[in-house]
This record gives structure tokens, C-alpha cells and sequence, in this order.
């Protein structure tokens, strides 16, 4: 397990270096797969590179993202829905404490609520379509935050800028 987490790491790592620096990042070759197959990517192989524009239409006042309690709430969903917990006397606050750090991640350290461009191998989606590796990165005026994931049967990993513009981490085994 520690050397997936290495694993992980150095190739998360290299990801950013190269997201950063305009070079391709390595790709793994996967187990079985002969050259001449179009899944075959050779490391350090030019993946496919598309770019995209995401238009967030959410607005936040700078004063707001450096009060810490705006940092706990959750402003695209405030109230919890009909059907969350109807017959709970505490849904509301249980619906608050649901995810205690959306704001944080989406507006203050993420750029959900800005226009910016989307470059990587699939820039819309936060996984490959076909299993393996994404990579992503998010430019917004001068700032590169990189993004990458790998997926394959249950196992699924994230690191970074999502799609909306978001940060975050998962990793499920």
C-alpha cells in the first residue's frame, strides 16, 4: 500500500511539473497492452489535448471569502431539500454539517466562481472515459492548478482543480 501511495505521489508530482511547465505528462503503459492497440500510450507520448471554457454565473464578494464562516456554509445549496430527513426536527442543521467545507473548497481556495479555461487530456469530466489516467489543468489569469485521477475497476483517485473549479481529494479502494 505504501508504494501505491508513492506511486501516487512522484506521479502526481511530475503531473504538476509538466501541466506547469506545457510538457506532456508520462503515462503509464498499461499490463497486457500490445503497441499496435489504440489504447497502447507510450510514456511521454503527446495525449490527446482538448481545451474548454467554463462560465461559472455564481458571484462572491471578496470581502466574504475571508470571513471563516462563510467558509463553513454551503451558498449553491443553503436548505436542505424536501426529501432530506422530512421528519427530523435537526435537518437543517444536519443538512449544514452534510459538507461544513463546500464554500472553502468551491470559492475560496477553488475558482468555481470565476471564468477560466480547462486544458487536459478530458477537461470536462473529472475521469477518463476508458479507465486509467486524467490529468487537467485550470488557467485562471496567471495561475496553473493542476489536476489528475486515475480510475480503474473500484479503485478511484483524485487530486486537484475539478471541472467546476473546485478543489478536491478522493481516494476509494
Amino acid at each position: 500500500m505504501s508504494r501505491l501511495v508513492l506511486a501516487v505521489l512522484v506521479l502526481s508530482g511530475s503531473a504538476s511539473f509538466c501541466l506547469a511547465s506545457g510538457l506532456p505528462a508520462p503515462l503509464p503503459i498499461a499490463a497486457g497492452v500490445k503497441k499496435d492497440s489504440p489504447d497502447f500510450t507510450a510514456p511521454f507520448a503527446s495525449p490527446r489535448r482538448h481545451e474548454v471554457v467554463m462560465t461559472n454565473s455564481v458571484s462572491v464578494k471578496k470581502g466574504l471569502k475571508w470571513n471563516p464562516k462563510f467558509w463553513l456554509g454551503n451558498l449553491d445549496d443553503p436548505a436542505p431539500p424536501p426529501e432530506y430527513r422530512p421528519h427530523d426536527k435537526h435537518r437543517a442543521g444536519k443538512w449544514r454539517w452534510r459538507n461544513p467545507g463546500h464554500n472553502f473548497d468551491f470559492y475560496v481556495i477553488g475558482i468555481a466562481d470565476k471564468t477560466f479555461r480547462r486544458a487536459g487530456r478530458y477537461p470536462d469530466r473529472v475521469f477518463s472515459p476508458r479507465n486509467g489516467w486524467n490529468w487537467a489543468v485550470c488557467k485562471y489569469k496567471r495561475a496553473r492548478l493542476p489536476f489528475i485521477s486515475y480510475h480503474r475497476n473500484s479503485f478511484k483517485f483524485y487530486f486537484g482543480w475539478r471541472e467546476r473549479g473546485d478543489f478536491g481529494i478522493e481516494l476509494k479502494l
